[in-house]
């Protein structure tokens, strides 16, 4: 006895193994603590939980094998090799370098990590949540009131993140004095919304762009040459999404009819600076859950509850961002209802909140909604209802999208149906690579221009899903893919599913990411990905 913790847990670590709490007063109890663990390799225990029967094994082993004895003179014999035969292992095995393992990944740094959650207070400040100030009627007056906040709101943004050549003029007066701006040493400026962005047959690229006191048509063509120009190319090699807002600097053509584009113009700093938290806790995501569905992947679940129990890194998670799509949802699809182990909506929140209740409780929940969920699929949408949300402790509800911060850090959660709108509307977005999709997003400062397309959009008079300010972490799901990189200083998070392929995805040949916790902790910054798949 006496053999402290830190010694027995280092050397469960080095046979793959960890132990629940239940079992530790008895490891500490024993009087050969290390010889017991040791007895591991030789029973092929490893890589996994140790059980009580385990336990049983290793030490019935261990005391059955005994110290080995030395010779009277206190001599080692040497033995022929035929002495030998009967030998299991060497008496000498080389020391394992103390490599912690945790779900077959390198160790993380503790300094990377450095607080537990469980002794941190919560600390959420939400800055944007359209739930409980949605006043839109629909009609026309609030789509022109939604259009002219973007195009207000993201000019000034161009103007105060862009290095534009001079000041921007109305179009309507732009296109009055045509003759003013023909010539390169005369350079117009203007800012408005894309319309109708569509390919020539000699693949330049060509748009209107309106204010709201006219529109004009741009072109911006492709270059060969010494005027071969690498920014222009990767433009006109994606496209422009329609309703984006834009600033362009160029001159017309002789006829006035053309606005020939020099240089286009984005409200996207350079480089934006992440803010740090003080404390050392860390927020995990996940999205696209789909409790419901008989595809979602219940066996993974409880095996991340058993690591959120178990690991000293999820010691450090204060926070679980869950994106959007909860449930699967009922009436969704045609033919939904074939591909559902629980056909009732309430059950399926009900279930949730069963799954939930069993993480640590210093697991602090923030869940929002998405296309699959209870609430109406305009967006920006606002959170559940009262009914859904009485079944849930420690759970925070935002509506999608949603601006917040933990402990200073600033996040922007959306669920990511646009996505889709993108992938559709841009040549260089796949669903192969949604985070390509997030930087476009970054790079117009809009969730969803486009308006009509696949993602509903309600015509607030605010518009809501504009990025008025650059999140220190941006996260979106709804694909069912997984990434985690950094673009100009934003850490972007594409979460992860907990849904297997699906009927529908092997018709496409899609195969999704599944059960991939993403970690970044709120000081350092620092990420690691858990797989449970």
């Amino acid at each position: 006895m006496g053999e402290p913790w830190a010694s027995i847990a280092a050397r469960l670590r080095q046979q793959r193994l960890l132990a629940p709490k239940s079992l530790h007063q008895q490891l500490l109890d024993l009087e050969n603590p290390l010889e017991v663990v040791d007895a591991a390799s030789a029973l092929n225990i490893s890589s996994g939980m140790l059980n009580a029967e385990q336990l049983q094994q290793m030490i019935a082993h261990a005391s059955q094998a005994g110290p080995p004895s030395l010779p009277a003179n206190g001599q080692i014999v040497n033995q022929a090799p035929s002495d030998l035969a009967r030998s299991i292992a060497p008496i000498h095995e080389p020391e394992p370098i103390d490599i912690h393992l945790r779900n077959n990944l390198p160790d993380w740094n503790q300094a990377d990590f450095s607080m537990n959650a469980s002794e941190t207070p919560s600390d959420i400040s939400v800055h944007f949540d359209i739930t409980g100030n949605s006043v839109t009627e629909g009609k026309m007056a609030d789509i022109n009131a939604c259009f002219n906040d973007r195009l207000k709101s993201i000019r000034k943004l161009i103007i105060q993140n862009s290095k534009l050549p001079r000041k921007h003029q109305e179009i309507g007066r732009l296109v009055a004095e045509t003759s003013r701006y023909q010539g390169y040493e005369n350079k117009a400026v203007a800012i408005g919304l894309v319309n109708e962005p569509r390919y020539t047959k000699n693949g330049h690229l060509m748009w209107g762009l309106e204010d709201e006191t006219g529109e004009m048509t741009c072109l911006l063509t492709k270059r060969s040459g010494d005027d071969r120009d690498r920014a222009h190319e990767a433009i006109i090699e994606a496209g422009l999404m329609p309703d984006d807002v834009l600033g362009v600097s160029g001159t017309f053509s002789q006829t006035g009819d053309l606005f020939y584009v020099d240089d286009l113009h984005f409200p996207l700093e350079t480089k934006h600076e992440k803010v740090s938290s003080e404390v050392g806790v860390s927020v995990a995501f996940l999205s696209d859950i789909h409790v419901g569905s008989k595809t979602f992947l219940e066996a993974q679940w409880h095996k991340m509850v058993r690591w959120f129990h178990t690991d000293p890194l999820a010691k450090t998670i204060k926070y679980l961002i869950l994106s959007g799509d909860c449930v699967d949802g009922v009436g969704i699809y045609p033919g939904q209802d074939k591909e559902l182990a629980i056909p009732d909506l309430f059950a399926q929140y009900t279930e949730f909140a069963r799954l939930l209740e069993l993480l640590p409780e210093w697991v602090e929940c923030i869940m929002l909604p998405g296309n699959h969920d209870a609430v109406r699929p305009a967006e920006p949408q606002p959170t559940f209802e009262k009914d859904i949300q009485q079944d849930y402790n420690t759970t925070t509800f935002v509506g999608n999208p949603c601006d917040f911060s933990l402990h200073g850090v600033r996040l922007l959660s959306y669920h990511g149906k646009s996505i889709d709108d993108f992938v559709g509307g841009l040549r260089t977005v796949t669903y192969a690579e949604p985070v390509e999709a997030m930087r476009e997003m970054l790079r117009r400062r809009h969730l969803a221009p486009q308006w009509g397309g696949k993602t509903p959009l309600s015509p607030e008079p605010e518009d809501g899903l504009v990025i008025r300010e650059v999140p220190d972490i941006f996260v979106t799901g709804h694909v069912h893919g997984h990434e985690c990189v950094d673009f100009r200083g934003t850490t972007l998070v594409c979460s992860s599913t907990w849904q297997d392929q699906t009927s529908y995805q092997r018709m496409l040949g899609f195969q999704p990411k599944p059960c991939m916790l993403t970690i970044i902790n709120l000081k350092s910054h620092k990420s690691i990905s858990i797989p449970f798949a």
